[in-house]
């Protein structure tokens, strides 16, 4: 009988630890961090940030005993098969990676790692990276992988993949990247390591693009007496785009994901000596459209300073508890400096950081909207929508919603009087 093939995942905040946790169901997995309080939550069977179902996923590997967790790079390293990379790269203000960070605890690890062992990358990092490793640790094979998960839908978008991007020099490794990806796709395209890498920032640019693309569109619309949303429905329809692209008007991108391929295309044009025109104008059309929710209120309200205004979620996205480059924080900064007396709610935020100490955390939905000026939506948590809006409506001072996707469109058509703004529509 063969031994369970035997992997170390390398880096453990939210692609890492999905990729153990699911991996885990398969196949012997210990989680590698250097980062003690991390790990010791993890082995108590708590993940270090909010991902439905992730939890409890983590405790039946740990209590199967295919599941464990180390900060020893010897103990974790010494008998894999595979080491897989899925340190979540850092992204600064100007949303460029800090690919050192990275490399750095991938070094630290390496020299633990039996000679001739497969070395999958999934954490983003620039195209070019196996190469240069494979110059610096010929002793290793290289192979990478692009990420696909999304916060708050990351466990289905693992185990139930479309297909999976492998990119690897030697075909001797094929088998074992299939046996890998086996259980969690029936496709594997498997290509050359730089086209892999290349997948990601491309893929990233291109939904990026089409984002900004639409919302552009969206702003015109506001002025001409257009509805992007019909506008959106008329180019799904057409199978040259189809209905699942990202032509959805409402708000700009946030986070760093997609923001960090595009500032990656960009420079390495730069440095290639390639005038790129497409892809540096996604950022700055992108960056600009963030101040639509801004100038929708300042257009509405004139000056906001003593207007009460009601932010509806915080977190980057629905499903978890991460403020981390949240569109809804970066309007908090910006309705303070305007003067505006801030409100919000979340239910997965107890606490602000110290810097936002003057927005008042309601406890619930409708203690955060009683005596508002205006209510923003900024996070679409899917119990908003059953809220008691003909209720909680008439506590509001004035009835005006700044809703930039139009999520709670439908409940608010029961409620008289009320104004509902949104992209795209005049």
């Amino acid at each position: 009988m063969s031994s369970p093939l035997r992997i170390t995942v390398l880096g453990l905040w939210h692609l890492g630890c999905v990729t153990a946790a699911c991996c885990a169901k398969h196949f012997q997995v210990t989680g590698l961090d250097f980062d003690a309080s991390t790990v010791a939550k993890l082995n108590a069977g708590h993940a270090p940030l909010l991902e439905p179902g992730l939890d409890e996923l983590i405790s039946t590997g740990l209590a199967a005993k295919r599941l464990a967790f180390a900060t020893d790079a010897a103990a974790a390293c010494a008998a894999a098969d595979l080491l897989w990379l899925c340190s979540d790269t850092p992204v600064n203000d100007d949303d460029e990676s800090d690919v050192d960070s990275v490399l750095a605890s991938l070094r630290q690890s390496l020299p633990h790692l039996p000679v001739g062992a497969l070395v999958l990358i999934s954490a983003q990092l620039p195209v070019g990276t196996c190469r240069r490793l494979e110059a610096e640790f010929p002793q290793f094979h290289f192979a990478c992988s692009p990420e696909n998960l999304r916060l708050g839908k990351a466990i289905d978008a693992f185990t139930k993949a479309d297909r999976v991007v492998a990119g690897v020099r030697n075909d001797a490794k094929k088998p074992l990247l299939e046996k890998v990806f086996a259980p969690f796709t029936g496709q594997i395209l498997f290509m050359r390591t730089e086209s892999a890498e290349m997948v990601k920032h491309a893929l990233n640019s291109f939904l990026a693009v089409s984002i900004t693309f639409i919302n552009e569109i969206a702003r015109l619309c506001e002025h001409t007496g257009a509805d992007a949303k019909e506008v959106s429905a008329g180019l799904k329809s057409d199978i040259r785009i189809g209905s699942r692209s990202y032509l959805g008007p409402g708000g700009p991108f946030a986070g760093g994901t997609l923001a960090r391929d595009v500032v990656t295309l960009t420079k390495l044009g730069a440095v290639a000596g390639e005038t790129l025109s497409v892809i540096p104008a996604i950022k700055q059309s992108n960056d600009l459209h963030r101040g639509w929710a801004l100038r929708r209120l300042q257009f509405r309200l004139g000056d906001l300073r003593g207007r009460h205004i009601t932010l509806l979620g915080l977190v980057y996205t629905p499903g978890t508890d991460t403020l981390r480059r949240s569109a809804a924080i970066e309007l908090c900064h910006a309705l303070l400096a305007a003067g505006a007396q801030v409100r919000a709610f979340d239910p997965a935020v107890k606490q602000l950081p110290d810097e936002l100490a003057k927005v008042e955390l309601s406890p619930d939905i409708a203690a955060a909207v009683h005596g508002a000026d205006t209510v923003v939506v900024c996070t679409e948590w899917p119990h908003f929508r059953q809220a008691d809006w003909p209720g909680i409506v008439p506590t509001m001072r004035q009835r005006v919603f700044i809703d930039a996707n139009r999520f709670l469109e439908k409940e608010l058509l029961t409620v008289p009087a009320i104004e509902h703004l949104s992209v795209g529509r005049a």
